[in-house]
């Protein structure tokens, strides 16, 4: 990273030479100025010559100020700062990105990269030389829409907010390349033309397609379940080829502006055909790419308008972006292939329901658990899906206290994809202060769980399904799973028995060592609370 800060700093405060040579003279000056006297008495024959008139010496021209030359300083001087700025500002993106990779630092870096940003906009306004009544409008207008986001939405819909988030990145990148497309009409500027092309796709395909994520996320009708047609595939193949093709285009004929807005309608419908296939299970998957393709229209947004803060911050969302969904497909075992064009679904074959759980489950009462907690050392909760609906965070936090006040150890157990984003259950948890140390990741709690007296599920299945590990033709074998089922016993608080985003029956619920807690997960533990104080 030093040597990266490093080469950027040379680059940003080089600064072009402007300006004429002092001194110099033209050829025609110097020969007037040696201009000599002509003899009066010249002649060559006997008629009287008229004396020739005295030739004056020609002063060499006023060394006058150059009336371009304040200009020049003034704008070599607004670009050195405006370069120390965008500086500055890709410094803070990067220290953000690092401060986001650790809960205990995640705020620090979430104010660290909105700084940069605010410092990246105020910088590009000022050089452009923006009124300072429209610099001061879009702040005032654009910290509105933010503070109202920040103040009024849930913890819970944080999903739905990130996926809208996406999607304004993207029409950002589309309108900015469609902008600079305009500009650059009936010129032959053919790189340009091209990063504007590449851009709108990118960024429309990004804006369509989170708005369709986010109306998974808000469980609309019209978007809740997975929905294609036949061919679905090839259309998207040839909507693809399209939108390539149209992108050449602009690239070999610069002044084709033209093609722009049929390119960004069909990359549009691209974007929804690629998202309505899935599913609510590869939400994760898909938010961190829509995430990732909101960071590249960015950056190709920046190559067609030569921004350079704006090709670094692209940059870095891109890339953190596809690392983010390589791990995401990592927990889920799957590819990202898989994740986009296949169904994740029961097959034909498996086992029901019925011949999953009849006569074996095995209902409690929240007084069973109570006497089950008293006397026991270690205790994990493993939040789910379902403690985000309930908005029961902050209940489970009051049982961890209350248990931790008898002196048992609590942890936390968290999947990689459990709930509907990256970091789902650490925000939720986060809000409820809960301590970072009882955070543990899956790798690092599996190998302990054997050792564990009570493990109380809250509103997870999928990601503690043990079919995973032994059915190979289950829609989610190989998928890595938190191994509750080694615990002592197992409470799950669930409402009903209704499948996972997977759709199959998970064993757990009926194996011996596994309770059923059925019921609204913050009145669950409420009542959970009520019977170990009044015990």
């Amino acid at each position: 990273m030093l040597h990266f800060l490093t080469c950027f700093l040379l680059f940003a405060l080089q600064s072009p030479s402007a300006g004429p040579v002092e001194g110099s003279h033209t050829p025609a000056t110097e020969s007037a100025a040696s201009v000599g006297d002509v003899p009066a008495n010249a002649a060559t024959s006997q008629d009287t010559v008229q004396p020739a008139p005295k030739l004056a010496s020609v002063p060499p021209p006023e060394s006058k100020p150059s009336e371009t030359e304040p200009i020049e300083t003034v704008t070599t001087s607004r670009h050195d700062t405006s370069r120390l700025g965008y500086l500055v500002a890709a410094v803070l993106f990067i220290l953000g990105i690092k401060g986001m990779t650790h809960p205990r630092t995640a705020v620090r870096g979430n104010m660290l990269g909105a700084l940069g940003m605010l410092l990246a906009v105020i910088v590009t306004l000022l050089i452009t030389e923006t009124p300072p009544w429209v610099i001061v409008t879009g702040l005032l207008v654009g910290g509105g829409v933010g503070l109202f986001f920040a103040t009024q939405v849930q913890m819970t819909q944080m999903p739905q907010l990130v996926a809208l988030f996406n999607g304004f990145g993207g029409i950002a990148s589309v309108l900015v390349a469609g902008v600079e497309s305009l500009k650059l009409g009936g010129t032959d500027e053919h790189v340009g033309s091209f990063a504007a092309a590449v851009a709108g796709l990118i960024g429309a395909v990004t804006f369509t397609g989170s708005l369709v994520a986010a109306g998974k996320l808000q469980e609309l009708k019209i978007f809740w379940k997975p929905w294609s047609f036949t061919g679905q595939q090839a259309v998207n193949a040839a909507l693809l080829v399209g939108c390539l093709g149209l992108a050449v285009l602009m690239l070999l004929f610069g002044s084709a502006n033209w093609v722009f807005w049929p390119l960004i309608i069909l990359a549009g419908v691209l974007g929804v055909f690629l998202v309505c296939p899935i599913g609510g299970a590869d939400m994760p998957v898909v938010i961190a790419l829509l995430n990732s393709y909101s960071g590249l229209a960015a950056a190709a947004a920046g190559f067609a308008i030569n921004n350079i803060v704006l090709i670094i911050a692209g940059s870095l969302v891109g890339a953190s972006g596809l690392i983010l969904t390589r791990i995401m497909c990592k927990a889920m075992n799957r590819s990202l292939a898989n994740v986009l064009f296949a169904k994740l679904g029961p097959t034909a074959d498996g086992p029901s329901a019925d011949d999953v759980y009849e006569g074996k489950i095995k209902a409690t009462s929240a007084e069973e658990v109570a006497m089950l907690l008293d006397g026991v050392n270690r205790v994990v909760i493993v939040p789910g899906y379902g403690l985000a609906v309930a908005q029961a965070q902050h209940m489970a936090r009051e049982l961890a206290n209350f248990l931790e006040a008898k002196g048992v150890t609590v942890e936390y157990a968290i999947h990689p994809v459990a709930g509907r984003m990256p970091g789902h259950m650490n925000v939720l948890l986060a809000e409820a202060d809960v301590p970072y140390e009882q955070l543990k990741e899956m790798d690092a709690i599996n190998p302990t769980l054997s050792q564990v007296d009570v493990v109380i599920v809250i509103g997870a299945n999928d990601v503690v399904n043990p079919v995973a590990n032994t059915d190979p033709d289950s829609p989610i074998a190989g998928m890595p799973i938190l191994n509750v089922h080694e615990a002592q016993t197992v409470i799950v608080v669930k409402r009903s028995l209704s499948p996972g985003f997977a759709g199959i029956p998970n064993p757990l619920f009926a194996a011996d060592n596994c309770l059923m807690l059925f019921g609204d997960g913050k009145q669950v533990l409420l009542d959970l609370i009520t019977a170990l104080k009044e015990g």
